[in-house]
């Protein structure tokens, strides 16, 4: 396919706009989607994991090198570029990858250790900060639940650094029983204080594979959850 033209990539940019505004990933095989990545950095890691770059926005600030490929660039000032995407502040580039289809919950975590479950992560930031930790402690999966934001959207995949295009993840309509019916031990996370010790539950489930379970900021895990899961953890923190 040749490059787009300028009027072309005008276009796709500026319908980028809807794509930002979806809480969740595209239907389920994540068929016509797009991945966006920002930022020069970003963009080279998505080439190097095998994505197809599409297209380039490029701010005239950025004079650094540009990414190989056959794809179409267009160039605007920063304050253009805000009137057309909508964004707001970008780093120096923004590229449409072709994004691919969401895994499959089975090979996700078949043989893993330890699962991250989240549930009602709509804030995209967040999602992307808990794969990236998540990375960081070794956890080997991440099922992505009902109402949790698409790891692959462009602020998620921004916070995240690029970990979520490594990080084996999947999405899943309902983790708790997969986990269940997979043998995996699910701890649901909660500030009470009067719950089990974090650590404790993990030294006493070290032998076998275990999930945790993290729900939204503000208002955590719903209580279906929290009833669901096999037990109640808590990290403890100093008062106040």
């Amino acid at each position: 396919m040749p490059p787009m033209d300028q009027d072309a990539l005008r276009d796709l940019f500026a319908s980028l706009r809807g794509e930002e505004r979806r809480l969740r990933r595209p239907p389920p095989d994540g068929t016509g989607g797009i991945l966006m990545a920002e930022g020069a950095r970003l963009v080279v890691h998505a080439q190097e994991r095998g994505h197809h770059l599409n297209a380039l926005l490029v701010s005239t600030k950025y004079n650094g090198p540009m990414p190989d490929g056959d794809h179409g660039v267009l160039t605007l000032t920063p304050e253009d570029i805000q009137r057309l995407t909508g964004f707001g502040a970008m780093r120096e580039m923004l590229g449409a990858f072709d994004r691919p289809p969401d895994a499959e919950t089975g090979p996700v975590i078949e043989g893993a250790r330890s699962v991250m479950v989240l549930e009602g992560v709509s804030n995209p930031s967040n999602v992307g900060t808990i794969i990236r930790s998540a990375v960081a402690l070794g956890i080997d999966a991440t099922l992505v639940g009902p109402a949790s934001s698409d790891p692959y959207g462009r602020r998620a995949l921004r916070t995240s650094m690029g970990t979520a295009l490594d990080h084996p993840w999947a999405p899943d309509p309902d983790p708790i029983a997969t986990c269940r019916a997979r043998g995996i031990t699910t701890l649901a996370l909660t500030p009470d204080p009067s719950s089990r010790r974090l650590e404790d539950a993990l030294a006493e489930h070290r032998d076998s594979p275990v999930a945790l379970v993290l729900g939204a900021e503000g208002p955590g895990l719903t209580d279906a959850t929290m009833a669901a899961a096999d037990e109640r953890v808590t990290i403890p923190m100093a008062p106040g």
